[in-house]
């Protein structure tokens, strides 16, 4: 099988090539040149995507003994997702970058470019495993190791996509890729895992947004419309964020207080404590499945953060939209983030949510 593998310059997307090269596929690794200014140097474990990542990868390759290139993909992935991740704060939601790289990058643009030049499968180093059944079909599933595993970053992913792609790294732990890794002499066996939102490389999502939204006062209230403070801009706020309100106004009981909801129409941002944020009930729009949409309702568990505890609900397909109603409260839940829904270990599909009540 002729096989694209998305080589990060990381250890698992390295450990994932090695994998398809011992089981005898035709092997290519191409990196995603995604910055139009990509920095020298990785800070640490935040980032990605550096002139160092580029490096690690090619040597990985040559090591390989593989054909390797670098795509650039700086201006698709400038308007597909950074462009996107700040119109969604301008309008006061709260996006997860990632998942859109994912979905309009790494399985989409790429799998287009690898299919257009006649490769098999796109393969990545991302914990999930695909099952492939005796109809043709493939089933997204939780990866071996729940700690790592990364089927809620690929829950919007369709069954066109999901039958070209291929998880090397489906049934292993973290301490073995290293292990496999070192034991290669691949220099990025102990390379530390990058984390945080790639094109902000020094964690500064505030300080980013700034550059290309207005810090624009408005009032923070509380449910009841009471001015407690003053903000230096909506965008500087999340659902469920605690610090750096700068309130003006204690509580009358002196807990503290969390945003509630962000309101960018009025410049607005409502506080409250935590027992208000406490939701049951979500409302996702543009429903993704990764096999055939499921009407419901169903029995199942929701996710809304890419490390979240799953949470057992009944899940429904009403008119287009994905109702998820929780068994339990679930608290920091904001508009623009994803729910992906599972059956089991079964990634079933996955909705933007629109409204948390």
């Amino acid at each position: 099988m002729r096989v694209l593998v998305a080589m990060s310059g990381g250890v698992d997307s390295a450990v994932a090539a090695a994998r398809l090269v011992a089981e005898g596929h035709d092997v290519t690794g191409v990196h995603l040149a995604l910055s139009k200014n990509p920095a020298s140097y990785r800070s640490g474990a935040r980032g990605c995507c550096s002139l160092e990542d580029s490096h690690d990868a090619r040597r990985v390759a040559d090591k390989l003994d593989i054909p390797f290139y670098v795509w650039d993909f700086a201006e698709q992935f400038h308007e597909a997702v950074v462009e996107d991740f700040i119109a969604e704060y301008e309008a006061g939601r709260t996006p997860n970058p990632c998942l859109r790289c994912n979905e309009k990058i790494k399985f989409a643009a790429v799998l287009d470019r690898g299919i257009a030049l006649g490769f098999d499968a796109v393969a990545t180093g991302h914990y999930a495993d695909l099952r492939r059944h005796d109809d043709g079909s493939v089933s997204l599933h939780r990866a071996a190791d729940f700690a790592k595993d990364q089927s809620y970053v690929l829950g919007m992913l369709n069954q066109a996509q999901l039958s070209r792609c291929l998880f090397p790294l489906h049934d292993v732990e973290k301490p073995v890729v290293r292990e496999e890794a070192a034991a290669l002499g691949f220099g990025v066996a102990k390379k530390p895992d990058s984390h945080d939102i790639c094109f902000i490389a020094d964690g500064d999502t505030q300080g980013f947004l700034s550059r290309y939204l207005d810090d624009k006062p408005g009032p923070i209230v509380d449910a009841d419309g009471q001015v407690l403070g003053e903000h230096q801009g909506h965008h500087r706020y999340t659902v469920g964020q605690r610090k750096g309100l700068d309130l003006r106004v204690p509580a009358p009981t002196g807990e503290p207080r969390y945003v509630l909801s962000i309101q960018p129409v009025s410049n607005t941002v409502v506080v409250g404590s935590r027992e208000e944020l406490a939701v049951t009930s979500l409302r996702g729009i543009r429903p993704t499945w990764t096999e055939a949409p499921v009407e419901g309702p169903w029995r199942g568990q929701a996710q809304y953060r890419a490390h979240g505890t799953p949470q057992d609900a009944t899940v429904t397909l009403l008119d287009g939209e994905l109702i998820v109603a929780l068994d339990e409260p679930a608290s920091g839940v904001a508009p623009g983030q994803t729910v992906v829904v599972y059956d089991g270990s079964r990634v079933v599909g996955s909705a933007v949510i629109a409204e948390a009540h």
